[in-house]
C-alpha cells in the first residue's frame, strides 16, 4: 500500500501546486477537490487517474472537444431533500435540471466517442442517463424561472381568473379615470401606483367628491391618492386569488419535491461525477500550461527522468521570460543512489526537488513536464528532509530534529522507498555529523532503497566511489566566472570551491593560504584534485556541445543538398517525359507529312485514310486507359513542367541576346585563316569537325557521323593542321 506523509508533501511544495490547479477548476467542488488531493494508495487507482487526464488533454488537440461541465452546486438541496416534508424552491430545481442535463450530455459524448476517450468513458458508464429528471421540471418551471400556467388544472383556473379580474379593475378604473378628468378633480399628473395599485391623483379640495379608499397623500398635502369605490372589490377578490395561486403554487412545488426526493442518489452521482471531472480538467489545464505528459510507466525499479522541470520554477520563470534549464536524471537497481555535491546556488536542492516534487505528483494523478522517452516507477513511500527544521516549541535543533528524522527513515525505509535528502549530514561537528550520516547512507544502501542526497561532505563522495551501486554528481561550474551552468552531471564528485569562492568574493589570498595550512594537506589535495576534475568536465561539455552544433549544422545542409538533388532529379525525370512526349508528336507529324505529300502526288484519298486509321489504331495501342482525373493532373502537371521549360528557355534567350549585344559593342575579333584539315567548331557550339574541303566561302566540316556545309564566317579555329 503506498503512504506518503504529509511531510514530505509540505517539503515538496506541493501544496502550492494544489492552489495553481485549484484556480483552474470551474466549480467549488472542484476547487475543494484539488486542494485536498493526495497520491493515491494503490497503483491502479494512479494508473487510472492518469489515464483520465491524459486523454482529457488529448481533446485540446482534436476535433471531438469535450463538452462543458460547469454546473451550479446542488449540496444544500441534497440535505434539505433529506428531510420529510420540506419542498425546494424554484431555483432548487432549476439547478438540478441543468446539473441533470449536464451530466447526461457527458456520459452520452463520452460513450458516443468511447474510442477516443476509453477511460473517461469507463467512468461515465457507471452512471444511469436519464431524462425524466430534467423533462418533469421543465414541464412545471418555464426557463425564465416562473411556474408554468398548465402545471395543474387548478393553477390555469385560477390564473386564468386572475387575469379576467385584472382586465375588469383596468376597465372599472380607466372609467373612474375619465370621469373625474373630466370633472377637473384630478392633479396634473392624473394617477399614480402605491402598494402595487393604480390611485388618482386627486385635488385636496376635491377629496371628499371622489368616492373610494384614500391610500395616501403628497408631501405637500396639495394632493390626496384614492383608489375608486368600482375597484376596491375586484381588488379584494384579486387578494384571495393570488393568495390561492400561492397555496397552488406551494403545493405544486412539493409534489416535485417529493418526485425529485426518489432520486437523490442519482443525483448525488451526477455531482460527483461532474466534480469529478471538473477535477481532470483542472488537472489537464495544468499539464498544458507545464508541457506535461504521461510517461512510461515501469513495473521494474527504475526512474529515468529526461529534460526534468520543476512545475513551479518553470511557471515562475516562464511569467518573467526568464530561462529555466532542465536535469536528466537516471535511477536503477545497479545505480540507485545519487550524491550530489558542489558549490552552493548550484541547483543542488531544486534537482532534488524536482525528482520528489514530479513523483509525488505522478503518484497524484497528474501530468508531469519531463520529455516523452521519460519512464518512472511508483514508490510505496517518498521520504524526504529538506531546509532548517528547527522547532522551538518542541525544544528541537536542527540537528536533534534530523535525528528524529532519520530515526523515522530507518524504521520505513525499504527496496520501495524513494528518500530525499538535502544538506545530509549537517548541524553538528564535520567528522562527527559525516561518520553518522555515512552509517545512515550505508544503511539505506544495504536496504535496496532510491534516493538522492546532497552533501559538502567528503567521507560520503568517497564512500559513494567506493560502492557499486551509489554514484557521485556534480552541478556544473563554469572554471572562469565560477557561475552556475545548472546541469546535473553524473559519475563524478563535485568541489565546493571554497577557497575559490573566496578569493573570487574579494577574501584576502593571505587570509585563504592561512586557512588552508589549517586543514590536513589530503583533503586540500583532494579537493584540489575534484576541483580540476571538474574545470576538464565543464571544458568537455563545452567541446561537445560545439561539435553537436557543428554535427547538426552539418546534418541540415546534408538534408538540404539531399532536397535540392531530389528536386533537380524530378525536374530532369519531368523533362524527360516532356521530351519524350515532343519526340513522339515530332516523329507522328513527319508520318502525316509524309502521307500529305504521297497524296499531294497521287490524289488517292482511299490510301491517304488507310495511313492515317493504321497510324491512329497503333498510337492507340499504345495508350493506357485512365480516368478523367487522372487525365487532368496529367494534363496540369505537362502544362506546369511546359511553363518551367519556357521560362527558362526564356532567361536563356535573354541571356543570348545579352551576349550577342556585348559582343555587337565589341570590336570584331580578327578571324583565323581556315585550311583543309584544320579542327573547327560552329559559333556557340560544342562539336568539333575537321575541314574535308573549302568552296568559295564554305566549307565542308566532317564530325565523323556526318558531314555539313556550313558559311566559313560562322566556323571558329579550334586547331590548325600541322
Amino acid at each position: 500500500m503506498i503512504n506518503i506523509h504529509k511531510k514530505t508533501l509540505q517539503d515538496l511544495e506541493f501544496d502550492i501546486v494544489l492552489e495553481q490547479i485549484s484556480t483552474l477548476c470551474s466549480t467549488s467542488l472542484g476547487k475543494l477537490a484539488i486542494l485536498k488531493t493526495l497520491p493515491f494508495n494503490d497503483e491502479e487507482s494512479t494508473l487510472y487517474a492518469l489515464n483520465l487526464v491524459n486523454e482529457y488533454i488529448s481533446s485540446f488537440d482534436n476535433d471531438n472537444s469535450i463538452p462543458n461541465h460547469n454546473f451550479n452546486e446542488i449540496t444544500e438541496d441534497l440535505k434539505l431533500l433529506r428531510i420529510e416534508n420540506t419542498f425546494l424552491e424554484i431555483e432548487s430545481f432549476r439547478r438540478i435540471a441543468s446539473l441533470s442535463i449536464t451530466a447526461n450530455e457527458l456520459i452520452l459524448f463520452f460513450k458516443k466517442f468511447e474510442e477516443y476517450y476509453p477511460t473517461l468513458h469507463n467512468e461515465a458508464s457507471q452512471i444511469e442517463v436519464t431524462t425524466i429528471i430534467s423533462d418533469r421540471i421543465n414541464a412545471i418551471i418555464n426557463r425564465f424561472g416562473e411556474i408554468k400556467d398548465d402545471a395543474s388544472d387548478t393553477l390555469f383556473s385560477l390564473r386564468r381568473s386572475i387575469n379576467s379580474l385584472k382586465s375588469k379593475i383596468h376597465s372599472s378604473f380607466s372609467s373612474a379615470l375619465q370621469s373625474y378628468s373630466s370633472s377637473d378633480y384630478l392633479d396634473e399628473i392624473r394617477e399614480t401606483v402605491i402598494e402595487n395599485r393604480r390611485v388618482l391623483a386627486v385635488k385636496a379640495m376635491y377629496r371628499r367628491k371622489v368616492k373610494g379608499a384614500i391610500l395616501g397623500s403628497s408631501k405637500t398635502g396639495s394632493i390626496v391618492y384614492i383608489e375608486p369605490e368600482a375597484t376596491l372589490q375586484f381588488h379584494r377578490e384579486l387578494n384571495n386569488l393570488e393568495y390561492e395561486e400561492k397555496e397552488e403554487i406551494t403545493k405544486i412545488l412539493k409534489e416535485l419535491t417529493n418526485f425529485v426526493r426518489d432520486f437523490k442518489p442519482l443525483l448525488a452521482a451526477y455531482q460527483e461525477f461532474l466534480t469529478q471531472i471538473d477535477v481532470v480538467s483542472a488537472k489537464a489545464k495544468y499539464a498544458q500550461s507545464i508541457n506535461g505528459i504521461l510517461p512510461e510507466i515501469v513495473t521494474n525499479r527504475h526512474i529515468y527522468l529526461r529534460d526534468a522541470y520543476h512545475p513551479l520554477l518553470y511557471l515562475n520563470n516562464k511569467e518573467k521570460g526568464e530561462q529555466t534549464f532542465p536535469q536528466t536524471i537516471k535511477l536503477e537497481p545497479e545505480s540507485r543512489i545519487i550524491v550530489i555535491s558542489g558549490p552552493n546556488a548550484g541547483g543542488k536542492s531544486i534537482t532534488l526537488k524536482t525528482v520528489g516534487l514530479l513523483q509525488v505528483m505522478l503518484q497524484s494523478g497528474m501530468l508531469i513536464p519531463v520529455h516523452e522517452r521519460s519512464k518512472v516507477c511508483l514508490f510505496d513511500r517518498v521520504l524526504s528532509d529538506i531546509g532548517d527544521n528547527q522547532s522551538i516549541e518542541n525544544h528541537l535543533s536542527t540537528y536533534s530534529y534530523r535525528l528524529k528524522q532519520m530515526n523515522y527513515f530507518l524504521k520505513k525505509c525499504n527496496d520501495k522507498t524513494l528518500f530525499l535528502i538535502d544538506e545530509f549530514g549537517t548541524g553538528s561537528d564535520p567528522e562527527l555529523g559525516g561518520a553518522l550520516a555515512e552509517t545512515f547512507l550505508e544503511v539505506f544502501y544495504e536496504r535496496g532503497a532510491f534516493g538522492i542526497i546532497t552533501t559538502h561532505y567528503t567521507n560520503l563522495k568517497i564512500l559513494a566511489n567506493e560502492l557499486p551501486h551509489i554514484q557521485n554528481a556534480n552541478m556544473l561550474f563554469d572554471e572562469r566566472t565560477l557561475k552556475p551552468i545548472y546541469k546535473l552531471v553524473l559519475g563524478q564528485a563535485g568541489s565546493s570551491f571554497t577557497f575559490e569562492v573566496a578569493q573570487k568574493n574579494g577574501i584576502p589570498y593571505s587570509l585563504i593560504n592561512k586557512a588552508k595550512k589549517k586543514i590536513e594537506r589530503g583533503k586540500v589535495r583532494f579537493d584540489r584534485t575534484i576541483a580540476k576534475l571538474q574545470k576538464e568536465r565543464s571544458k568537455l561539455e563545452k567541446t561537445e556541445r560545439s561539435l553537436k552544433v557543428n554535427e547538426q549544422k552539418k546534418q541540415s545542409e546534408a538534408d538540404k543538398l539531399e532536397e535540392i538533388n531530389n528536386k533537380v532529379q524530378r525536374k530532369l525525370e519531368n523533362y524527360q517525359e516532356l521530351y519524350d512526349s515532343n519526340q513522339r508528336l515530332i516523329y507522328l507529324g513527319q508520318k502525316v507529312n509524309d502521307l500529305a505529300e504521297k497524296y499531294f502526288e497521287n490524289k488517292r484519298k482511299r490510301d491517304l485514310m488507310s495511313e492515317l486509321f493504321k497510324i491512329v489504331q497503333i498510337e492507340n495501342s499504345k495508350r493506357k486507359k485512365i480516368t478523367v482525373k487522372e487525365k487532368k493532373a496529367k494534363k496540369a502537371k505537362e502544362q506546369q513542367v511546359k511553363k518551367e521549360v519556357e521560362k527558362k528557355v526564356e532567361v536563356i534567350r535573354e541571356k543570348k541576346k545579352e551576349a550577342k549585344k556585348k559582343a555587337a559593342l565589341q570590336p570584331p575579333k580578327p578571324k583565323a585563316v581556315l585550311k583543309i584539315g584544320d579542327r573547327v567548331r560552329m559559333e556557340d557550339g560544342r562539336a568539333v569537325g575537321t575541314i574535308d574541303k573549302i568552296e568559295k566561302n564554305k566549307a565542308i566540316v566532317n564530325y565523323g557521323l556526318f558531314t555539313t556545309n556550313v558559311n566559313i564566317d560562322l566556323l571558329d579555329l579550334v586547331e590548325a593542321k600541322k
